[in-house]
């Protein structure tokens, strides 16, 4: 599944739909509006093999690597996080929910950051043309 954090735009997320990105948002489809950090992560083990999708960057560390869901932090424009919410999604690197699970990812215009469960050091992909 893919979960958009509740201050996703809501024009971007309309942009996905549009384009039939399958995807769910806290706080209208899952849970409620107002859902702090600290239990979001719970969330998603709840919901299991998830990827969320946030402007957050306070979810961007290593240590909240799990084999049971994916983080994403959209480090873009807010007009530009649907354009690269699909295009990590068609990254061959990312393309199936079992290669983005136990990642933390930080997608940039440059390319992607990320660290991987139970690897070392966090590695740069650059996007796919």
């Amino acid at each position: 599944m893919n979960l958009l954090d509740e201050n996703f735009p809501a024009d971007q997320a309309e942009i996905l739909r549009q384009w039939r990105v399958q995807c769910r948002q806290i706080g209208r489809d899952i849970s409620h509006f107002g859902l702090q950090d600290p239990d979001i992560l719970p969330l998603l083990h709840r919901l299991k093999r998830v990827t969320l999708f946030t402007q957050d960057q306070d979810f961007f560390k290593p240590r909240l690597c799990h084999p049971a869901y994916c983080l994403v932090w959209l480090d873009v424009k807010p007009g530009d996080v649907a354009f690269y919410v699909r295009r990590l999604l068609h990254h061959p690197a990312f393309s199936t929910r079992a290669k983005r699970m136990g990642v933390v990812a930080r997608a940039k215009v440059q390319g992607i950051w990320c660290w991987r469960h139970k690897r070392t050091g966090k590695t740069f992909l650059p996007w796919q043309e």
